[in-house]
C-alpha cells in the first residue's frame, strides 16, 4: 500500500527550534517525530512512501535516505526552485503537494494514506482503510472527538447521521462548535480526489480542497477512532508532549535508555553516581552524559544526548536537548533549552540561566544575544 507524508512546511509556530531543524524532525524522547510515522506505516504494511519537502528539506532526507532502515521505501518530492544557484523553499500546500506528485510519475493508483509528519500517533490505520472503503467515499477525514473546552484549538468537522461531511469550522469557540470532533490531519483517499486539486498551485487540503468536495456535492466521510494522538503544532507542545510520556499518560511509547531506578532512566556511556546526586523522578538521562555530583535533577525532566550539568545545577520540571551544559548553580526550572535558545513552558524567551552549547561552546542566557532572531 502506498502513503505520504506532509513535511514541507516552515513550522512558524515552533520557531526558534524550526530554525535549524525542520518541525518533523523535532525529536520527543530523543527520536524525530515522523520516524514514529515511518514505522507505524510499516507496520501496516505502507511501505510505498512519498515525503514531500521544502523547508531545511536536506534534513529529513539526510537522516531517512532511501527508508531501507525502517523496511520502507522512500522517495522525497521537494518543493522549491534554483533562483541564481541557490534553492529557495516554496511549498505547494498539502493537497498542492499530492497533486506535484500525482503529476509527476502517476504514483498515487490505488487507495492511499496521508499524514502530517508533526504528531506521533497509534492509529490502527489498517482499520482505518477498512471503514473507508465501506463508506465508499472518495476521501475519509479521521476524526478524533476531544472536550467541548479544547475545540477551539482545532479544525472541527460537522457531519450527518451517516458520518458524511457536511461542513467545517475552523477553531470556534466553546459556544460556536457544532461539533466535537476535530480534524487530525489523517487522510484516506482515492485517486479520483486528483480531480478536485488545481495543478502547479498552492492548495491545502483542509481549507480548500474539502469545502470544494462539499460545495459540490461529493461524497466524503469522517471516522471517528480511538488512538492516541500528540500534536507537536506549537513550541509549547514540545514540553507538554514530553511531559505527558514521562509521567505515564501515554502507554506504549518507548521511554530510552535503561529504567536503573523506578522512574529513572539512563542511556549508555553517562557517568553519574546515582547514590549521590539528587534525583526525583520521572527523569531520562540520554546517552553519553555528565552529570556532577552535587547536580540536582527533578522530574518530570530530560536531559538530552552528551550533556554536561556542573556542580551545583539543578534542572527541574524542563526539557534539555542534545549537546547542553548547565554552567554551576544555574537552576533551570519550567525551561526547554535547545542549542542557544532557552524557551519558557509558556512559549517565551528566557534569560535567567547560564548555559552552552558544546558543540560551539558559546555562552547563553541574555535575551540580546540569543534571541534577536525571533
Amino acid at each position: 500500500m502506498k502513503g505520504m507524508i506532509l513535511a514541507a512546511g516552515k513550522g512558524t509556530r515552533v520557531r526558534p527550534i524550526t530554525q535549524s531543524i525542520p518541525k518533523p524532525m523535532i525529536p520527543i524522547l530523543g527520536k524525530p517525530v515522523m520516524e514514529s510515522t515511518i514505522e507505524l506505516f510499516a507496520q501496516h504494511n505502507i511501505n510505498k512512501i512519498v515525503i514531500n519537502t521544502s523547508h531545511l528539506a536536506e534534513v529529513i532526507e539526510g537522516y531517512f535516505g532511501d527508508g531501507h532502515h525502517f523496511d520502507v521505501q522512500l522517495s522525497y518530492s521537494y518543493e522549491g526552485a534554483l533562483v541564481d544557484g541557490v534553492y529557495q523553499s516554496k511549498a505547494l500546500g498539502s493537497a498542492g503537494g499530492m497533486k506535484k506528485i500525482q503529476q509527476f510519475s502517476g504514483f498515487f493508483d490505488e487507495t492511499f494514506v496521508v499524514v502530517c509528519g508533526d504528531a506521533w500517533i497509534d492509529l490502527d490505520l489498517t482499520e482505518a482503510v477498512r471503514k473507508h472503503k465501506k463508506n465508499g467515499g472518495i476521501a475519509t477525514i479521521i476524526t478524533k472527538n476531544v472536550l467541548p473546552e479544547e475545540v477551539e484549538k482545532y479544525g472541527v468537522v460537522v457531519t450527518d447521521e451517516r458520518g458524511c461531511v457536511r461542513s467545517f469550522q475552523e477553531k470556534p469557540t466553546r459556544e460556536e462548535a457544532l461539533s466535537t470532533k476535530i480534524n487530525t490531519g489523517i487522510y484516506i483517499f482515492e485517486p479520483a480526489i486528483f480531480d478536485y486539486i488545481p495543478a502547479d498551485k498552492q492548495y491545502d487540503i483542509g481549507s480548500q480542497l474539502f469545502p470544494k468536495l462539499v460545495d459540490l456535492g461529493i461524497p466524503f466521510y469522517a471516522v471517528d477512532m480511538k488512538f492516541q494522538w500528540l500534536d507537536v503544532g506549537n513550541v509549547t507542545d514540545i514540553w507538554s508532549v514530553t511531559r505527558e510520556i514521562l509521567e505515564g499518560k501515554v502507554p506504549g511509547y518507548r521511554i530510552p535508555g535503561v529504567q536503573v531506578r523506578a522512574g529513572i532512566w539512563v542511556g549508555i556511556n553517562s557517568s553519574i553516581d546515582l547514590d549521590k546526586c539528587n534525583i526525583k523522578p520521572p527523569v531520562v538521562i540520554s546517552s553519553g552524559c555528565q552529570i556532577d555530583d552535587n547536580a540536582t535533577l527533578i522530574g518530570p525532566a530530560l536531559v538530552g544526548a552528551n550533556c554536561q550539568l556542573d556542580k551545583g545545577c539543578t534542572v527541574e520540571e524542563s526539557l534539555i536537548f542534545d549537546y547542553v551544559r548547565i554552567h554551576e548553580n544555574s537552576h533551570v526550572k519550567s525551561r526547554t533549552i535547545f542549542g542557544h535558545h532557552c524557551i519558557e513552558h509558556d512559549g517565551k524567551p528566557c534569560e535567567d540561566v547560564a548555559w552552552s552549547h558544546l558543540r560551539s561552546g558559546k555562552v547563553s542566557g541574555r535575551v540580546s544575544d540569543v534571541f534577536n532572531t525571533l
